[in-house]
């Protein structure tokens, strides 16, 4: 099945004296269950692409479907409200809020879905011992190490369940030992749970575990690699 299917999508950035085509008539399909590496040098569009497959920009023109809904078609409301309960979002700079222990970063989504207290407080709680950190629910952020801190992002963008997780750069701040296990993590949640994960990257060590690369050159995609068993095949 089919979670995001992408068609003749174009991103143009014209409020510069130079007119820059950052992404340039892509067709794309990812599958549930995938496990998904975009890479290429900087400026090839990676994050533009990811940004709009999240709905965090605004395609010139083509079609982006999530689950079946066009979410270029949505109004800025319906937008919020599709983001909020269908994709989650892991970034570089982890994006946890500094007064906020790891168990209320994670039950803020959950809140603000209207779920109930009861089911709240039993889904942050599984989910934050599902990456590894059941013990910190009363960290906060400046308790935690980085690799922590992504790990408790992860578990955030996990909590509501979504159609497919964003990761962009996730392990750009991160030790080696850290990005190890934050790989690992993911790898596992992606085979245990068929969460689909599309990352940006110019780490190594992710496009060594991803299951699929697609390589970005000037907003046009040169190539589209399966590396090996994933998840959309068990």
């Amino acid at each position: 099945m089919n979670v995001i299917e992408i068609k003749d999508l174009v991103k143009i950035y014209d409020n510069t004296a130079v007119q820059v085509t950052a992404v340039d008539h892509v067709d794309l399909t990812i599958e549930k269950g995938e496990f998904t590496a975009i890479v290429g040098p900087s400026g090839s569009g990676k994050t533009t692409l990811l940004n709009m497959i999240g709905g965090l920009d605004q395609p010139t023109s083509g079609n982006i479907h999530v689950d079946g809904v066009d979410i270029t078609k949505l109004k800025s409301k319906q937008l919020i409200d599709f983001r909020l309960n269908n994709i989650g979002f892991v970034f570089q700079s982890y994006n946890l809020i500094p007064v906020l222990t790891a168990g209320e970063n994670v039950s803020f989504i959950l809140e603000m879905q209207g779920a109930p207290k009861v089911e709240i407080e039993s889904r942050t709680k599984e989910i934050l011992t599902e990456v590894g950190l059941g013990d910190r629910i009363n960290s906060r952020p400046n308790q935690l190490s980085g690799g922590q801190q992504q790990r408790v992002a992860v578990a955030r963008a996990m909590a509501s369940k979504p159609k497919f997780i964003i990761a962009d750069e996730p392990t750009a701040n991160l030790d080696s030992k850290a990005t190890a296990k934050l790989l690992d993590m993911m790898e596992e949640l992606n085979r245990k749970e068929h969460i689909t994960f599309l990352f940006s990257t110019h780490d190594q060590r992710v496009m060594n575990k991803a299951h699929r690369i697609l390589v970005l050159e000037d907003g046009r995609i040169v190539k589209d690699e399966k590396m090996g068993v994933d998840a959309t095949k068990e």
